[in-house]
């Protein structure tokens, strides 16, 4: 067997499943397929391994499925790729091929489903991976944050790394060399997620992803021109396969394996005592008419669902686009632009009187932490946590603190208005959060990509 070409990714995990992305390569003679076993740590016995047949439909990856896990367990793996010549092999015949597995153990835990525990979770958005002439330049700026992420799990287990938007940027030559094609597009996911430190963190730590604009196109929409049909469908493609697979989004199916088209690309997902709604704010937006949206009705609607049934201490709802405050530019692009939306999505929580609603972003280039208050119903509150960015280029700027809405409403009717306040300083500069629950308390901490301690804040649960 050979080692993947990207990969592996630990994805969703439950207490009894975890999902594993893999990619292996292409062969024009033989088939090829990808293979992972695994163990409880601490036991010699391998299991019989769970395999696909890859196919260049899918870029030579797949999302392998481990069923009947023990909760809250660590587990070993071995993960590769092989070639038969074979054409008659399926699934279930090569599991009697004796196979040399790559050397390499990886480890990861299933989920926990106590809800009386202290949880853990990193959150970052915006990574920039500069390429020249297809090859990652100075790729150690990219990926040595992630060496500081992983170095965390040293201090007490991490949950999960949640990537909440712009994980790599398609559109980073626009100006001089746009890039169209899938080859282009999945060559930037490939060196993205095969770097060596992102690569330790997301196999031994389920991380959770949504897309934001640069996955496809900067401020899209908005920017859509007529000639934009094939870079959207390779664009799409790609982050089907490399960022949205190994997620919630795909349903299990009665085999074990996922379901390969997805309905929507937002997802929900449970973790102890926290609930995950992630929005996918990009490719549902309504642009012209009377009812403009940047979620689509179905979204709404099953965000409002999730919102009063759930029973969790603390909702998170993971908006790649900074729900508030709003920017005093780029407007048009943000919730400012849909403001009925974001108002009914308030007033749902309001109503209902729904407490300890947390909304984490990312996309501005700044990190912050901040709450929305009513002027006349002193029970309500909602927090927000913005984390961005992992890596910056030259050419952007980091947000400041003059660039946010503080000394205006967010939202107004006859029933009053909401109005935000910061409850952090803005971090200008490369980083990440971690978030912890831990009883009735919510502690925010940014870090450098050195793991220099740059703003905290505590938000109190009611």
């Amino acid at each position: 067997m050979e080692k993947l070409t990207v990969g592996p990714i630990v994805g969703y995990t439950t207490p009894d499943h975890t999902r594993i992305f893999v990619r292996g390569g292409p062969d024009n003679r033989d088939i090829v397929f990808a293979g992972i076993r695994h163990r409880k740590a601490g036991t010699q016995q391998w299991s019989a391994g769970v395999y696909s047949r890859l196919s260049e439909t899918y870029d030579m990856a797949d999302t392998l499925v481990l069923n009947g896990l023990s909760a809250n367990t660590q587990y070993e793996y071995q993960a590769g790729w092989f070639t038969t010549t074979s054409h008659d092999h399926t699934t279930e015949t090569v599991k009697q091929i004796a196979l040399r597995w790559p050397s390499t153990i990886y480890q990861f835990r299933s989920a926990s489903p106590k809800r009386d525990r202290e949880h853990r979770y990193i959150v970052g958005s915006c990574r920039y991976l500069r390429l020249t002439l297809n090859v990652p330049s100075r790729p150690d700026l990219g990926d040595k944050i992630f060496n500081t992420i992983y170095d965390l799990k040293g201090t007490g287990p991490l949950d999960a790394v949640l990537m909440v938007g712009d994980q790599v940027y398609v559109d980073d030559l626009n100006i001089v060399a746009p890039d169209r094609s899938y080859a282009d597009i999945s060559r930037k996911y490939r060196a993205a997620f095969s770097q060596p430190h992102i690569s330790q963190l997301m196999s031994s730590t389920p991380t959770y992803m949504i897309l934001d604009d640069h996955e496809i196109e900067d401020n899209w929409p908005a920017n859509r021109s007529n000639g934009d049909e094939t870079l959207y469908r390779n664009a799409i493609h790609a982050y089907e396969i490399f960022q949205c697979s190994h997620g919630p989004a795909h349903d299990l199916l009665a085999n074990g394996r996922i379901n390969r088209r997805p309905k929507n690309y937002w997802y929900t997902f449970a973790d102890g005592d926290t609930d995950w709604f992630v929005m996918d704010c990009r490719t549902e937006r309504v642009l012209t008419g009377t009812d403009t949206r940047m979620i689509g009705v179905a979204q709404e609607n099953a965000l409002y669902k999730w919102l009063i049934n759930s029973t969790a201490k603390v909702k998170f709802i993971v908006s790649s686009v900074m729900f508030m405050p709003d920017r005093r530019s780029h407007g048009d692009d943000g919730w400012k632009a849909f403001a009925a939306q974001r108002h009914r999505i308030l007033e749902t929580i309001r109503s209902n009187a729904i407490k300890n609603v947390i909304f984490v972003s990312g996309d501005i280039h700044g990190s912050l932490t901040c709450k929305l208050t009513h002027s006349t119903d002193p029970n309500f509150v909602i927090h927000g946590i913005v984390s961005s960015p992992l890596c910056n280029t030259k050419l952007l700027p980091y947000a400041q603190r003059s660039n946010l809405i503080l000394d205006a409403p967010l939202a107004s009717n006859n029933k009053g208005h909401y109005s935000p306040t910061m409850t952090s300083g803005m971090v200008s500069e490369d980083n990440f959060a971690c978030v912890t629950l831990n009883g009735q308390q919510l502690k925010v901490e940014f870090y450098s990509p050195k793991g220099k301690l740059l703003q905290s804040a505590k938000i109190e649960l009611k």
